[in-house]
C-alpha cells in the first residue's frame, strides 16, 4: 500500500460514502434484481428435476447414478455427447470421442511427452474431468486408484496425470455398465494393483 493508492481510495470514498441521493431507486433495483435471482434458481431446480426424471429412462443410467459420488448431471451430459452406448463395440472409442487418447508431442530427433490429444468433445471431456475430483474424494475405489497412480515405485504419476487417467476409467465404466446394465463394481478395478492388493490382504 503506497500514498498514492491510499489517496486514491481516500478520493473515491469522497465521492461514493454517504451519497443520498437515489436511494429509494437504488433499494428498488435491489429488491428487482434478489426476484430475478429467486425466479431464475426455481426454473433451474425445475429444469434439474426434469433432466433427473428423463436421465433415469435411459438403460444403464439408473446403475450409473448409483456409483458413490457420481451425480445424474454427469450422467446426462454423458448420454448427451454419446449417445447411445450400445453404438460402440469399445470403450477406447469413447476414450478418443472425449480427446483422452495420449499423442506424442515430438518434432525431428526431439522426443517430446505424451499428452492427451484434446481432439473430442471438449463438453464430455470437461464434465469427465468434474466428475473425478470428487470421485477421488468420496468414492473408495477411486481414491485407490488415485493414491496407487501417484505413489507407486515405479512412475509415479503427478496428481493432474492421475486424473486424466482416472477419466478414462470413468468412461470404461460408464461403457460397461451402459452395455450390461449392471451394478458397479470396484473390486474389478483394483485387480492387478500390487500395492493395493497387498493392503487388502494385510
Amino acid at each position: 500500500m503506497g500514498i498514492k493508492r491510499a489517496t486514491k481510495l481516500v478520493d473515491t470514498a469522497k465521492k461514493s460514502v454517504g451519497i443520498t441521493i437515489g436511494l429509494r431507486f437504488a433499494r428498488r433495483e435491489i429488491h428487482s434484481l434478489l426476484d430475478q435471482y429467486e425466479l431464475y434458481k426455481d426454473q433451474i431446480n425445475t429444469l434439474d428435476q426434469e433432466l433427473h426424471a428423463l436421465v433415469m429412462e435411459v438403460p444403464g443410467a439408473k446403475e450409473m447414478i448409483r456409483i458413490p459420488g457420481l451425480g445424474a448431471t454427469t450422467v446426462a451430459i454423458f448420454f448427451a455427447e454419446v449417445g447411445d452406448v450400445r453404438n460402440y463395440s469399445h470403450p477406447q472409442q469413447l476414450v478418443n470421442l472425449a480427446g483422452l487418447s495420449l499423442r506424442e508431442h515430438s518434432s525431428g530427433k526431439h522426443k517430446g511427452q505424451s499428452r492427451i490429444s484434446k481432439r473430442g468433445r471438449k463438453r464430455l471431456r470437461r464434465a469427465l474431468y468434474l466428475a473425478v475430483r470428487p470421485l477421488v474424494r468420496h468414492n473408495e475405489t477411486f481414491t485407490d486408484l488415485h493414491h496407487y497412480y501417484t505413489s507407486r515405485p515405479d512412475r509415479p504419476l503427478k496428481k493432474q496425470q492421475s486424473l486424466i487417467v482416472l477419466c478414462c476409467k470413468l468412461l470404461r465404466v460408464l461403457f460397461a455398465i451402459g452395455q450390461k446394465q449392471c451394478e458397479f463394481d470396484g473390486s474389478k478395478l483394483l485387480q492387478g494393483l500390487p500395492q493395493i492388493n497387498a493392503l487388502q490382504v494385510a
